[in-house]
């Protein structure tokens, strides 16, 4: 795939669609910029906190925690 995207004065750049569907980018993320050969190579990054999801699953033993309640389960007073 080739196109030709603006760069900003503040250096920023946007990402085609196309493009960002052919990657599989479903979010905005990280990513690593290198020089390669006089051109600009981009590659996205996995998040480290995503690669966790679903890992410690097992100590949870089926507790669901609402996450707009989730002030309600942290315990302050150790603090």
């Amino acid at each position: 795939m080739l196109t030709t995207i603006s760069i900003t004065n503040k250096w920023q750049i946007h990402i085609p669609k196309a493009a960002r569907k052919a990657l599989k980018l479903e979010k905005p993320g990280t990513a690593e910029v290198e020089v390669k050969g006089g051109k600009l190579v981009i590659t996205p990054v996995k998040s480290k906190i995503l690669e966790l999801a679903g890992k410690y699953e097992k100590y949870t033993k089926g507790k669901k925690i609402n996450l707009d309640r989730i002030r309600d389960y942290i315990d302050y007073s150790k603090a």
